[in-house]
This record gives structure tokens, C-alpha cells and sequence, in this order.
């Protein structure tokens, strides 16, 4: 866990990492997405402005969402709802917000919509990769506890930290996954009564002992920031394999097959991350559950694949885009 990457002095302003992580993301995905644009005879310029757009609104959407669902963490705060820079986004929250823009811009331009979202659906992919090791380094998004040897410690005080020492009504959790003693420990109670440790300055020697290496330390989890980036990279890289299929198959002289008609890697997308993150949601420890103990990212996630396929089902009969170029470079 490393939440902040500097301070600026005089200031004083300290810069997260979850926000560099951001761009960088941001920036890995429009240069992929701007390569696979001029591939495919499509306007890069075109291209980078939808990525702005869409940035922008995801960015609000996962806010939004976050916000909707942890709304108890912002009471009394309420500035503090537009510290995205701090982490706590959605993502499926950012991509129904950023989706919708997506649309309305692309018809508004009369452009061939499904051929730029498949290129779109694979710059996400690249883009989410970067931002999950943000949350991994902000310590957000965590993990249930594991004896896994791979688990990983976050420090004392830490998100995953809180969230241990505390019951949560809201995952059908009565007791607390880690038993610290609040009359050695309790700094204050929030509104919501969870409650919060003495920051580590404060405590005696034995007992940052205790928090620190001790039988008190964070309980090992599972790194479910590190499996969610690898599965957007794994992911990037399948949509790619079966866009470049789709491309050198455009000016073929046999009719378009399955997962290669314009549209069909959107589709694909919503099939896989639906699937994959209603897996990884099985071992993460941090939303709350809405329907039994389905969280609202699994629920979305089943609307997704169910999207996924109507989509496949039905590109047959739509309309076809606009031609695009075969060149592959």
C-alpha cells in the first residue's frame, strides 16, 4: 500500500497515486486506442475526443455510484465527495454513464458507432488495468481475508485495517474479523458506529508491536486489485485478438461470422468482464450486498452478460456500419 506519491511544500498538497494511476491508464488506452483507430480507417482525432468525453463522464458516473453505495463515509464531509484523486469509483458506475455519452456523441456525428466502441471496449480494458493497481496502491477494493501464501498485509489504520476490526450489518457480518481491543485502542465512534483505532504515533511501544507484527496486525487478503488488473489485461488482450480476426475479415468475400460482425467485440466485452467480475466480487471484501449476498456490481455483472448475448443475437439484423479499411499494420 502506498496512498501517497508526494507533497508539494508550502502548500500544503499531498498527490495520491490513485490519481497518476488514473492517467496513466487514461493515456495507455487513447495510445491504443488512436493505433487501432488509423488501423482500422477510423479518425484518431475522432477517437481522442470520444476518450475525452468518456473520460470525463466516467469519472462522475463511478463517483456517483461509489457515493450512492458508501454514503455513510461523506456524512458530515460532504467536499469530500469530489476527492476522486483520494480513490473510491465504480467502474461499472463509470462505464453506463460513459457508455450513454459515448452513444449520443458518436450519432450525433453520424459515425459507425459499433466499429469505434469495439476499438473503445479495448482501450477500457487497458485503462482499467492501470486504474486497479491505483486502488491496490490507495488500499481500496480490497480482498477478503486468506491463508493464501500470496495474501497481502495492508498497515494499521488502513482501509482493509478498518474494516476488520469492525462488524458490517451491510455484508451479513456480525462480529469483526479481527478482535482488537477497543478500551486499549478506541480513538472515536463515526455516526454510524464504526470504530476507529489511535493513529500508530499514539500508541505505546508493545502495542505498535501488537498492530504492527504482532497477534493485532491486518489479517493477509487477497489482492483482489492485482487479479482484477490482470484479468482487464487478459481481457484487453482476447477483445484485440479477435478485433484484428474481425478487421482482415471485412473485405472478405465470405459473409461475416459470428465475433467478427461490427459490434461483436462490445459484445464479447460485456460477456467476459460481466462473467469475470461477478467471479472476482466473490473474493472481495468491500461492497455491500444489495439483493441476498449479491453486491450491485454482481448484479450489473449478470445484466451485462445478458446484454452481451441479446447483442450477439440481434447484430445480424441490424444495420451494418459504415465500410472501414482492412490494413493491417
Amino acid at each position: 500500500m502506498y496512498p501517497r506519491l508526494f507533497e508539494i511544500p508550502l502548500l500544503p498538497l499531498t498527490i495520491g497515486t490513485f490519481g497518476p494511476m488514473m492517467v496513466l491508464g487514461f493515456l495507455a488506452a487513447l495510445f491504443l486506442m488512436r493505433r487501432l483507430s488509423r488501423r482500422a480507417n477510423l479518425d484518431p482525432v475522432i477517437m481522442t475526443s470520444a476518450a475525452l468525453y468518456s473520460l470525463i463522464a466516467g469519472v462522475v458516473g463511478a463517483r456517483v455510484f461509489f457515493v450512492a453505495h458508501h454514503f455513510d463515509q461523506f456524512r458530515g464531509n460532504l467536499l469530500g465527495i469530489v476527492a476522486t484523486w483520494r480513490g473510491g469509483l465504480e467502474f461499472l458506475g463509470g462505464v453506463i454513464v460513459a457508455t450513454g455519452l459515448l452513444l449520443l456523441y458518436l450519432r450525433y456525428h453520424k459515425l459507425p458507432v459499433r466499429r469505434y466502441l469495439d476499438i473503445i471496449v479495448i482501450g477500457l480494458m487497458m485503462g482499467l488495468a492501470f486504474g486497479r493497481i491505483g486502488c491496490f496502491l490507495n488500499g481500496d477494493c480490497f480482498g477478503k481475508p486468506t491463508s493464501l501464501p500470496w495474501g497481502v498485509r495492508f498497515p494499521y489504520g488502513s482501509f482493509v485495517y478498518i474494516n476488520q476490526i469492525n462488524p458490517d450489518p451491510k455484508r451479513n457480518r456480525a462480529v469483526p474479523h479481527l478482535h482488537l481491543p477497543q478500551a486499549e485502542f478506541l480513538s472515536f465512534y463515526d455516526e454510524q458506529g464504526k470504530w476507529y483505532p489511535k493513529p500508530l504515533e499514539d500508541l505505546t511501544e508493545m502495542q505498535r508491536h501488537e498492530v504492527t507484527r504482532g497477534r493485532y496486525r491486518c489479517l493477509a487478503v487477497h489482492p483482489s486489485q492485482l487479479y482484477s488488473s490482470a484479468n482487464a489485461l487478459l481481457l484487453c488482450f482476447i477483445l484485440y485478438l479477435f478485433w484484428r480476426k474481425s478487421l482482415s475479415r471485412a473485405d472478405s468475400d465470405n459473409a461475416p461470422k459470428k465475433l467478427t460482425r461490427p459490434g461483436s467485440i462490445t459484445a464479447l466485452m460485456l460477456i467476459l468482464y460481466g462473467f469475470t467480475r461477478f467471479l472476482l466480487e466473490r473474493i472481495r471484501d468491500d461492497n455491500p450486498y444489495e439483493i441476498g449476498s449479491l453486491t450491485i456490481s454482481q448484479i450489473l455483472g449478470v445484466v451485462m452478460i445478458i446484454s452481451g448475448i441479446a447483442l450477439l443475437v440481434l447484430l445480424p439484423y441490424m444495420k451494418s456500419d459504415a465500410p472501414a479499411g482492412t490494413e493491417i499494420a
